[in-house]
């Protein structure tokens, strides 16, 4: 039986993997944050062309969907990476953006925050 996945188990399997291959000098923030945005633009690229109609649909072609997993998977990596050079708990950064977000775009009503309809800044 497998283990389950928690993200610090997988930060620890990517640092072992990365030393294993003597990768660490390679994997500075600079050039972590770089290969996280080229992965995805690669998932970008999956997407580019499609309909709004046609992206909703994307898991249903099995070469598709593994190509998309693919490039999640590479995302996160690079993501569970950079966080792991820099000392950042992705899930307390989460988190904490998730709480700053509430407040600034309360729900319809409550009084606070932006603009109704106004995207919060990624």
């Amino acid at each position: 039986m497998t283990e389950p996945l928690d993200l610090a188990r997988l930060q620890h399997r990517l640092a072992e993997f990365a030393a294993a291959r003597n990768w660490q000098p390679y994997h500075t923030p600079k050039n972590l944050a770089a290969a996280l945005s080229v992965e995805a633009s690669e998932l970008v690229e999956i997407f580019q062309w499609l309909t709004p109609e046609e992206s909703a649909r994307v898991m249903a072609d099995p070469g598709t969907a593994h190509r998309v997993e693919d490039e999640v998977a590479d995302v996160l990596a690079y993501l569970l990476q950079f966080c792991g050079a820099l000392g950042i708990d992705p899930l307390a950064a989460l988190a904490a953006k998730i709480d700053r977000n509430e407040r600034r775009f309360p729900v319809a009503g409550d009084k606070g925050g932006d603009e109704p309809g106004q995207l919060p800044d990624s």
